[in-house]
C-alpha cells in the first residue's frame, strides 16, 4: 500500500514533517462566491429562495418550504420502523452521551467582597439552536445525537434540524436518531441555502442563535460566512487521527484504526508515530492486506497515500513532541501505560487511551463529543459540549459602602482614559464626596 515513510533521525524530516501537516482552512473562492450569492437570496427572498435552490440542488419537486418540514409524527414512526438492533444502539449510545453532557452544565456562582459588593456569574441557554446534519445515503444518525444531546441538556428551548433529501433519499435512521434526541423541528433542505434559512430567518423557518453540525465545502463556506449574525460550533476541516504506539499492539488493531478515519474523505488524514520500525512493517503489511477487504477502499488508498505517514520516532518521548505540533482531532495512545504519557498531552480535541479504546468508540457510543477540532485548532478550541449552547452574564450589585470603593477606582482610571462621562457617573454613588 503507498503510504509515506519517515523517520526523525533522517536529515531532511523537519521539511517532511511541517509538509505533512500543513493546513490550509482557507475555502475557495468559488465556492465563496456561489455562497455570498446563494446567502444574498435567502436574506432577501426567504422560503422563496430556499425552495428555489432545494429544488435545482436537491431534484425536489415541493410546492411550499412548509411541506418539507418533516411531522414529529414521521419521526416516531421512523423510531419504530427500524430494526430492533438499530433501534437499541441508538438509544444507549443517546444514554450515554447525555449521561456525560449532563456532568458539562456550567454552575451559576456568587461571592461577597469585603465592602459587601456581590459579584457572580449567572447561566442561561441560548434560546433556539440549528443543527445541520448530512443527507443522502451517507447521512450519519450519530451526528444527529452528538449535536442535538448536549444542546438539549443545556436547555435550548427549540432545537431546528435541517437534513437534506436527494431525490428523497431520507436514511431514517436519521429521523430515529431526530426523535431519541427531542429535536424540536425538522426540515428536509440543505446547503449554503439550509444555513442562510436558519442564520436570517424565512417565512417557515425562525432564525436560530447558534449553528452547528458537519457539512460540505458549501455549508462550511456559509457558516463562515453568517458568524457574527448567528454563532456557530466551528468550521470543521478533514478528519484526522494520529496514533502513538509502543510497538505492542495487534497491527491488524493499528491499520483499521487508522482506515477508521481515512474512510471518511480522500482529504483525511491517518498518522502513525512509533519507535519500533519492525512494527511499522508489520502495520503497513496489514494495512496492504486488510484495505483490499473494505467498501472504501478507493476512498482510504487515497486518502493514506496523500496525506497519511508512518513515522519512527526517538522514543515515546519525542511522539509526543510531535502530537502536540500536530495538536490532532482524534489521539490515540496505543502504549502500556497511556496515563504516563496523559500529562505531557497538551493539544488533542480527544484522547483515546490503551490498547482497548479505538476512535470508533468516540464516534458513536462512548460518551465525549464527537463533534472536534480539526485542523490543528485544538491548540485552542475544545469538544463540542453543553457549554457551547449555554452562556454566562456577569452580575455586579454594589452595596452603598462598597459603592464609594469602586467609585474612586473607576472615575481615577475613567479620567486617565479622557472619558469623564464614566467618572461623574461612578462619582455619583461616592458617599465621600
Amino acid at each position: 500500500m503507498d503510504i509515506r515513510r519517515l523517520s526523525t533521525s533522517s536529515p531532511d524530516f523537519e521539511a517532511a514533517f511541517s509538509q505533512l501537516i500543513a493546513y490550509d482552512p482557507q475555502g475557495d473562492e468559488k465556492v465563496e462566491s456561489t455562497v455570498r450569492a446563494i446567502l444574498a437570496e435567502v436574506r432577501a427572498r426567504g422560503d422563496a429562495a430556499v425552495l428555489e435552490y432545494t429544488r435545482r440542488f436537491d431534484g425536489s419537486d415541493a410546492e411550499s418550504l412548509r411541506s418539507l418540514e418533516i411531522p414529529a409524527s414521521r419521526l416516531a414512526s421512523a423510531l419504530s420502523e427500524v430494526s430492533a438492533d438499530k433501534r437499541a444502539a441508538l438509544q444507549a449510545a443517546a444514554e450515554r452521551l447525555r449521561s456525560y453532557a449532563e456532568r458539562q452544565r456550567l454552575e451559576a456562582w456568587e461571592f461577597k467582597d469585603a465592602e459587601g459588593n456581590r459579584m457572580g456569574q449567572r447561566v442561561t441557554a441560548l434560546d433556539r439552536v440549528g443543527v445541520y446534519v448530512p443527507g443522502g445515503k451517507a447521512s450519519y444518525p450519530s451526528s444527529v445525537l452528538m449535536n442535538v444531546i448536549p444542546a438539549q441538556v443545556a436547555g435550548v428551548r427549540e432545537i431546528i434540524m435541517v437534513v437534506p433529501a436527494p431525490n428523497g433519499e431520507l436514511n431514517p435512521l436519521v429521523l430515529a436518531a431526530a426523535s431519541i434526541a427531542g429535536v424540536s423541528r425538522v426540515f428536509t433542505i440543505g446547503g449554503a441555502q439550509a444555513i442562510a434559512a436558519l442564520a436570517f430567518g424565512t417565512e417557515s423557518i425562525p432564525a436560530v442563535d447558534k449553528i452547528v453540525g458537519p457539512g460540505n465545502a458549501y455549508v462550511a463556506a456559509a457558516k463562515r460566512l453568517v458568524f457574527g449574525t448567528v454563532g456557530i460550533d466551528m468550521v470543521a476541516g478533514p478528519s484526522e487521527i494520529l496514533v502513538i504506539c509502543d510497538g505492542h499492539t495487534n497491527p491488524d488493531w493499528i491499520a483499521m484504526d487508522l482506515f477508521s478515519q481515512a474512510e471518511h474523505d480522500e482529504t483525511a488524514q491517518a498518522i502513525l508515530l512509533s519507535p519500533d520500525a519492525k512494527f511499522l512493517d508489520a502495520v503497513s503489511a496489514s494495512m496492504t492486506r486488510l484495505v483490499a477487504e473494505l467498501p472504501r477502499e478507493a476512498i482510504i488508498r487515497r486518502s493514506i497515500a496523500d496525506r497519511g505517514a508512518l513515522v519512527q520516532v526517538r522514543d515515546l518521548g519525542q511522539a509526543v513532541e510531535l502530537s502536540n505540533r500536530i495538536a490532532p482531532e482524534h489521539l490515540e495512545l496505543s502504549v502500556e501505560s497511556p496515563q504516563d504519557l496523559l500529562p505531557m498531552i497538551r493539544h488533542a480535541g480527544a484522547i483515546f487511551m490503551g490498547r482497548h479504546t479505538p476512535e470508533a468508540f468516540g464516534d458513536y457510543c462512548a460518551g465525549p463529543n464527537h463533534v472536534l477540532p480539526t485542523g490543528r485548532s485544538a491548540r485552542f478550541a475544545s469538544p463540542l459540549g453543553v457549554y457551547d449552547f449555554q452562556k454566562r452574564s456577569s452580575l455586579i450589585e454594589a452595596s452603598p459602602d462598597g459603592a464609594s470603593a469602586l467609585a474612586g477606582i473607576a472615575s481615577t482610571l475613567a479620567g486617565g482614559e479622557g472619558l469623564q462621562a464614566h467618572a461623574r457617573s461612578a462619582d455619583y454613588r461616592n458617599k465621600k464626596g
